[in-house]
């Protein structure tokens, strides 16, 4: 059978005005950008729509949830301390809008080693081959020297870690998170793998100690997401797999003791989305009367524009 190209004289059509559309100019579009404008004045001329109205959607979230007493609770990935952005959660932290620190064991390397040395971040492929990757001698016998005392003592890793900087005090310990959190006394937590981090190379390393360390910071964390109930916050930001896991079993217990943990806000920060931040903390635990929020870019920007707009919404609230 032979086609023709079909005739459009008979098809209908409906006046524009009957439309129903996703995009108007008063509802959705940017206000003009001027030179001086203050913070409030630039996030409030973003486009109200995808990724400026989930970045306004959080840090709603964030200042209704320290109106209301409730965790803000901020998990992260190493890079965001190598992004150098501790000074800029030091000041979240100072104004009571960040409660509670959950890191991988990346995370507190890269923090001690800044505390220590005002530096970090080797370079892997330069020294992979010749076999000493990671293993900087004070880096290893540190880490491993506070996590021994730190548990005889019952602390956690992360407040082993911190207390172990701020009682030694290291040259560079005002630009430490851990240590940060230790002073403001708020719950720091630090969740590892045992063979994914460079101090389990060291010959101080002690496997029922770390485990122990951070076991104890695991029940530490499920405490606080068990307060998230009725307008808290937990922020996943650059963790990929580990920190999304470590949420998701920390809220099934809260739910399992009989925590009510529903109506909470969550939200993603990273460079790119991946499937366990985007089903373990935007998705499945805020299923019920929560929000989830995923918010696509660099740390190094997206993190201090997050943070003038939650302290400048603060301010302008009290």
């Amino acid at each position: 059978m032979k086609y023709r190209p079909i005739d459009l004289a008979a098809v209908t059509t409906y006046p524009l005005a009957e439309r129903k559309n996703k995009v108007s100019v008063a509802r959705d579009f940017a206000a003009g950008i001027t030179a001086g404008m203050s913070v409030a004045e630039l996030l409030g001329a973003l486009p109200a729509q995808l990724g400026a109205e989930a970045l306004n959607g959080v840090i709603d979230a964030v200042v209704a949830a320290r109106d209301k007493g409730k965790p803000v609770i901020l998990a992260m990935g190493a890079h965001v301390i190598k992004c150098g952005l501790q000074p800029v959660l030091r000041n979240l932290i100072e104004a009571g809008m960040i409660t509670a620190v959950a890191l991988n064991g990346a995370g507190s390397i890269h923090d001690y080693e800044i505390s220590l040395i005002g530096a970090t971040s080797e370079d892997v492929g330069a020294v992979l081959h010749c076999g000493t990757f990671g293993m900087a001698e004070e880096t290893g016998r540190d880490i491993n020297r506070a996590l021994q005392e730190g548990v005889t003592r019952g602390m956690g890793y992360g407040e082993a870690v911190g207390r172990f900087i701020v009682e030694n005090d290291n040259p560079f310990r005002e630009q430490s998170l851990l240590a940060t959190c230790v002073t403001h006394d708020i719950p720091v937590t630090v969740h590892v793998a045992l063979g994914t981090d460079i101090i389990h190379q060291h010959p101080a390393a002690d496997g029922a100690v770390i485990g122990e360390a951070t076991f104890r910071d695991f029940r530490l964390l499920t405490s606080v997401v068990a307060e998230l109930g009725d307008g808290g916050v937990y922020l996943n930001v650059g963790s990929a797999v580990l920190l999304p896991e470590v949420f998701l079993k920390a809220l099934s217990i809260a739910q399992n003791l009989g925590h009510h943990v529903d109506g909470f806000s969550t939200a993603n920060f990273d460079m790119q989305q991946h499937y366990r931040p985007l089903q373990n903390v935007v998705k499945r635990p805020t299923s019920g009367t929560g929000r989830g929020y995923t918010i696509t870019g660099h740390h190094e920007i997206m993190i201090p524009l997050l943070a003038a707009g939650i302290l400048d919404r603060a301010a302008a609230g009290r």
